[in-house]
């Protein structure tokens, strides 16, 4: 099962989708790995450039990490209007269920800033919330 969001600010859609990969999990040592695919739209009539992440990943006993930095996988997308950006990243969790959710800083060609929202998304063991 795949769990996702859809989340849309200032023209900008950032859908998220998620999934478990027990051939790089370890339920006995607490290590349950997940990879979430993006995709970045500009459906605005303005371009943007994605400058940094802020994630904030959540673990089952409500623990709360977050993770800043420059860009994505590496790469600051600029986006045109009716463009789109994929990526595919990987989240270790030390329990079978977490959540996260973030915003993506980006910047329109005049200077203006602005947060792109990503909406919260479940990371989960297939059949763990059924």
């Amino acid at each position: 099962m795949a769990y996702s969001s859809d989340q849309i600010t200032q023209g900008i859609r950032v859908q998220v989708r998620s999934e478990y990969v027990p051939d790089h999990s370890d339920p006995t040592s607490e290590l349950y790995f997940f990879i979430y695919h993006v995709s970045i739209r500009n459906e605005g009539d303005r371009a943007a450039k994605l400058l940094t992440r802020h994630w904030i990943i959540t673990n089952a006993h409500g623990d709360e990490e977050h993770v800043r930095g420059p860009g994505v996988v590496g790469e600051q997308p600029h986006l045109e209007p009716g463009q789109e950006f994929r990526y595919t990243s990987a989240c270790p969790l030390p329990t079978p269920v977490g959540s996260m959710r973030g915003t993506y800083q980006m910047i329109r060609d005049d200077g203006e800033l602005f947060d792109a929202e990503v909406g919260v998304f479940t990371l989960a063991l297939p059949h763990a919330l059924n």
